[in-house]
C-alpha cells in the first residue's frame, strides 16, 4: 500500500518520505514491533500503513497488544482484534484495579 501511495519505492533514488520498514520482536511469545523510518512526517503514511496492520494481524488471527496500556490511538484498532466482549471485559478489570484512573493516566485500557 505504500509503494501504490507513492510513499515508498525500494532501490528508486527517489523513494518517498518512507525509508525503511522494519520489523523485530520477541520470539517466544511472538510479539512483534514495526518501525518506520521516514524522512519527515507525512499523516499519509499513518493513515495507509496502521489499517493495513490491523487487518494484517486479523486475518492471521493476531492480537493488539500494548506493554503500556491502551491509548486513544489504538482504542479504535482494538476491534480488530478483540471481540466487544473482550473489550469489556478488559475495561472492567482495568475500573477494578484503577477506579480513579490514576494508574495509568490516558489510557482507556
Amino acid at each position: 500500500r505504500l509503494e501504490k501511495a507513492c510513499l515508498y519505492s525500494p532501490g528508486s533514488p527517489y523513494s518517498g518520505p518512507v525509508k525503511q520498514v522494519s520489523g523485530y520482536g520477541h520470539i517466544g511469545d511472538g510479539n512483534l514491533h514495526l518501525n518506520i523510518v521516514t524522512d519527515r512526517f507525512d499523516d499519509r503514511v499513518t493513515r495507509i500503513f496502521e489499517p493495513y496492520v490491523y487487518e494484517w494481524v486479523a486475518s492471521h488471527r493476531g492480537s493488539i497488544s500494548a506493554e503500556h496500556g491502551v491509548g486513544l490511538m489504538k482504542r479504535d484498532y482494538l476491534s480488530y482484534s478483540k471481540p466487544p466482549a473482550m473489550i469489556d471485559y478488559m475495561k472492567r478489570i482495568k475500573a477494578l484495579f484503577d477506579p480513579n484512573g490514576i494508574l495509568n493516566p490516558y489510557k482507556v485500557l
